[in-house]
């Protein structure tokens, strides 16, 4: 588990993933991805990027989902987001082996901006595979596990909890809650990883290992971080699974969070992960 802890030898955070890791299952996938994305933005495009389980070779055929990162030279608008949430249908539709398509919308001057450098800038850099373009990573700063880190990137859980009720009160189909439980689940495990992660001094993205390294250090809480990694990977649908992740882990982590690592910068509405 420990190992190089996921740091170069200078010891900032390297980047996971890697295209010649994607499993042959899901080799067709990022193919076809490849070409829609191209065929679907066009000139409009600059880069596009895998992330998830699939460049890192850790997908499993059936249950995984296709995660994408696309990057625009202008900012997304409805009709740019109408178009990637068409093309992930279209993917999802085509291959069995995937169980959604996730894509995340940004333009080229959020990524590289001061108040996303911690955050945006720091998923694209060292948690995203380039699939298409010109790799942003390049003009990104190298990343340390540190507080500074933690804090921007996950310092905000209080303000998702909310949201978190609501969704789960809308959600009308099994197909809406396995999807809000994943979400939540590994939105949790996240957070508790990196708010120990300055401490152990590494990064991983694994959900197993980021709930075994959350226990080390709260080892109360540490059988509600596993339960948190299982929704994630395998999200049930049974809206009960939900209520004591969101009603007692999520305030408590929240509030030990902000203690610990500070509240993160205010973003813009548009701007908020949930």
């Amino acid at each position: 588990m420990d190992g190089d802890r996921g740091l170069r030898s200078d010891g900032t955070i390297a980047r996971e993933g890697a295209l010649d890791r994607v499993t042959a299952p899901f080799a067709p996938v990022v193919g076809a991805a490849r070409a829609r994305i191209a065929a679907t933005f066009g000139a409009r495009l600059h880069s596009a990027y895998l992330y998830g389980s699939i460049p890192r070779g850790t997908a499993v055929p059936g249950i995984s989902d296709l995660d994408l990162q696309l990057v625009l030279h202008d900012e997304p608008t409805e009709a740019d987001r109408a178009d990637a949430a068409a093309a992930g249908a279209a993917l999802d539709r085509a291959f069995p082996q995937i169980d959604g398509v996730g894509t995340l919308l940004t333009g080229v001057r959020v990524l590289l901006g001061d108040v996303e450098r911690h955050e945006a800038g720091f998923f694209v850099a060292c948690l995203c595979t380039p699939l298409l373009g010109d790799d942003l990573a390049e003009r990104l700063p190298r990343y340390r596990p540190t507080s500074l880190l933690a804090r921007e990137t996950n310092g905000d859980l209080a303000l998702a909890l909310p949201r978190w009720d609501a969704a789960a009160a809308a959600a009308t189909t099994d197909t809406d809650r396995r999807a809000l439980n994943r979400r939540v689940g590994r939105r949790l495990v996240r957070t508790g990883f990196t708010l120990v992660m300055p401490r152990w001094g590494g990064w991983t993205s694994d959900l197993d290992e980021s709930a075994e390294l959350f226990g080390r250090y709260y080892p109360g809480r540490a059988g509600q971080m596993r339960t948190a990694a299982a929704l994630g990977r395998t999200p049930s649908a049974d809206p009960a699974a939900l209520a004591p992740l969101v009603g007692d882990l999520g305030p408590w982590l929240a509030a030990t969070y902000t203690s610990v690592h500070g509240e993160k910068a205010p973003r813009p509405a548009a701007l908020r992960a949930v």
